[in-house]
């Protein structure tokens, strides 16, 4: 065993077990976080923190939706002081929920804040530096000039924590790091985590150790690669195992929003990392909550899953993303990207006339099939075959068994158990898929793999802890040099939409986020038969729109417009809801671009660092307007905004008139 490689790869306590990360303990209002102690859901409030009822209001909407925590932006001294009225208020009405105080800027307004509320949350990237997004030229000694000052602003704060009892909670975004850490590491999850520990450093000179870590992103890879090496940093170092708050930064609404914080937070929780989750959706704060719970909630009675083998060596990085090499079938696999294959193999015959549910329509006028976005690539149909010619270029997968009894037998290829592939019978030249688990994966069955370049593998789990399963098949495959594609498959049991979101999206993401696997299927092997053909199709359709959008997520298939959209707070200057409602509206047709909406400067140019362009609140009705971190119009009147907007999408590019329906 390679001791040197897993200690520099070693961020969870197993890669095959579930097991939580034992950390510290820190008290907050008395709600403890940590230890054994419960995942903890938090949110936070949109409400302008000097509107004190509709604060308090707010707030007990959130708790009543299941927050343990709440947390209101403190933007300048004002604001900070008024904390104060809106805790006596929620005491007076019996509401003892903790207050976390966001700070951005202010110390001064922190260092109020912290004698008021239970914690206080710091961004290391602007807490004593302006961002100018400028590139410096640092020496040792005026790098550890620029340390020597940063620790003269904060140690004030940390003293006055340490005095009051109150928690902290150092919280990096990828988005505004500070112009120094960018100039000596980039913008990197490296970056990210010095960030962080440049001032983790200076509490624990002063023996100060009630601190909460994040590192947040919009981008699902960085952000699960920094919680990572922080992790492993942490240890490194010997600094003690302090709790890790998860969140994925301006994660936008809906559908989109839930399935990208799910392959965010999701994979950290399945490995055990994760102490407080915060679910940033573009709705209601009280929305928030229900959603972090589905997440946490899968892990109440994770570790009595069936065992998986232990991993002795990581054969992937887990700080950095790179995609397996696999060589190419037909089209998935090698430099494709990862495919979507609908499962229809449950419905009847006569329950799919048509393939609209998929992203497949049929225009009688012209006799042509028009695909949109969200059209799948592939179509199982199981032991019942489709009674229509397929679009050109959609295969058909059948099981082996009624493949042999088709006459087409080049448009149509086979769906193999293992046993049915080692006997040898029929195959088809090109591509071949085989379904198979990890217990399946025998050394007889990679030899039979290494001869055979048609092979794509189907891979399924039954294990409550299937993420780890599939993943431990990933890597046995690594390890034996066998460069064949794969497709991802899970099943569930009967969910509600937004159950069904957050599983896959977490289960398949989470090994996306690694690089790992060529595609997706969601069967439905639990579609209800008694249902009606209306509930089956929408179903399905749910199945094709979620397997497209976890791969959005997880940044390996971008199919359709990427809106980095803020959840709203107090310091917000328009309605965000509204504007992200009417900006999409209007440029959801424009596949693969990134826009960011955001409420104010703080969430402005460096947090939608990912956005090719943004749209940033700078003032009472004014917009300034942004091609990715360069400014190009300041001030525009809200009203004219998105026609300006999309006036700089049409100079940049990027802009395609959206096709009549």
């Amino acid at each position: 065993m390679n001791t040197e490689i897993i200690s520099t790869k070693q961020y969870c306590n197993s890669l095959t077990q579930y097991s939580r990360r034992k950390t510290r303990v820190v008290d907050i209002g008395g709600v403890p976080m940590g230890g054994d102690y419960p995942i903890r859901v938090q949110s936070m409030t949109t409400v302008d923190t000097m509107d004190t009822i509709g604060s308090v209001e707010q707030v007990i909407r959130m708790v009543d939706a299941g927050c343990e925590y709440v947390r209101i932006t403190a933007p300048s001294i004002k604001e900070a002081q008024n904390l104060e009225e809106i805790k006596k208020e929620l005491r007076r009405r019996g509401y003892n929920v903790p207050l976390i105080a966001d700070i951005h800027f202010t110390p001064n307004a922190a260092e109020l804040a912290a004698r008021i509320v239970e914690k206080v949350r710091v961004n290391p990237g602007n807490y004593a530096d302006k961002k100018k997004f400028e590139q410096i030229e640092y020496t040792n000694e005026s790098y550890n000039a620029e340390l020597d000052r940063i620790r003269e602003k904060f140690t004030p704060l940390v003293k006055i924590c340490k005095e009051y009892g109150t928690a902290m909670r150092i919280g990096t975004n990828h988005g505004s790091l500070s112009d120094r850490i960018m100039s000596r590491y980039g913008d990197t999850p490296l970056g990210m985590v010095e960030s962080a520990l440049e001032f983790l450093r200076i509490c624990n000179d002063l023996d100060y150790h009630d601190i909460v870590l994040s590192m947040k992103a919009s981008n699902t890879q960085v952000m699960v690669q920094a919680y990572r090496l922080l992790v492993n940093k942490l240890e490194e170092e010997g600094l003690q195992p302090y709790p890790l708050h998860l969140g994925v930064t301006e994660a936008g609404e809906g559908e989109d929003g839930r399935i990208k914080s799910a392959v965010g937070i999701g994979v950290l929780l399945e490995d055990g990392l994760g102490d407080t989750v915060r679910v940033s959706l573009t709705e209601e704060p009280e929305l928030e909550a229900p959603v972090a719970k589905t997440m946490v909630d899968r892990y109440n009675k994770r570790a009595g899953h069936a065992s998986i083998e232990p991993v002795e060596c990581n054969p992937v990085d887990p700080f950095s993303y790179s995609r397996r090499h696999t060589y190419e079938v037909a089209n998935i696999g090698g430099h494709n990207v990862p495919r979507v294959i609908a499962d229809i193999s449950r419905l009847g015959t006569d329950d799919y006339k048509d393939l609209k549910s998929i992203g497949h329509f049929y225009l009688p006028e012209p006799d042509k099939w028009r695909m949109n976005d969200l059209g799948a690539d592939y179509v199982y149909s199981g032991s019942s075959p489709v009674q229509f010619m397929l679009p050109n270029g959609l295969k058909e997968i059948l099981d082996y068994k009624t493949w042999e009894q088709t006459s087409d037998k080049i448009n149509k290829v086979p769906m193999l158990t293992t046993g049915e592939y080692l006997a040898r019978g029929a195959r088809h030249e090109n591509i071949n898929f085989v379904r198979l688990r990890l217990s399946e994966l025998s050394e007889k069955l990679i030899v039979a793999l290494e001869e055979d370049s048609t092979v794509v593998i189907m891979l399924e789990t039954y294990n409550e802890h299937g993420m780890a399963e599939q993943r431990r098949a990933f890597f046995k495959l690594i390890n034996a040099q066998l460069d064949v594609p794969v497709i991802i498959k899970r099943s569930y049991p009967d969910l509600t939409d937004d159950q069904l979101q957050i599983y896959a999206a977490t289960d398949i993401g989470g090994l996306l986020i690694d690089g790992l696997g060529d595609g997706v299927m969601l069967g439905t092997e639990n579609v209800d038969q008694a249902g009606s053909k209306m509930q089956k199709l929408k179903l399905i359709e749910n199945y094709n729109n979620t397997s497209f959008g976890i791969l959005q997520a997880a940044r390996t298939r971008m199919t359709k417009t990427e809106y980095i959209s803020c959840p709203s707070c107090g310091r917000t200057l328009f309605d965000l809801q509204e504007t992200t409602a009417m900006i999409r509206k209007r440029t959801d047709h424009l596949k693969g671009v990134k826009i960011g909406i955001m409420g104010c400067i703080v969430n402005g140019p460096g947090e939608m660092a990912d956005a090719d362009y943004g749209y940033v609140g700078s003032g009472k009705g004014k917009i300034t307007l942004y091609k990715g971190q360069e400014v190009v119009k300041r001030g525009v009147p809200s009203e004219k905004a998105v026609d300006e907007l999309i006036g700089i999408i049409r100079e940049g590019g990027d802009w395609i008139e959206k096709e009549e329906a």
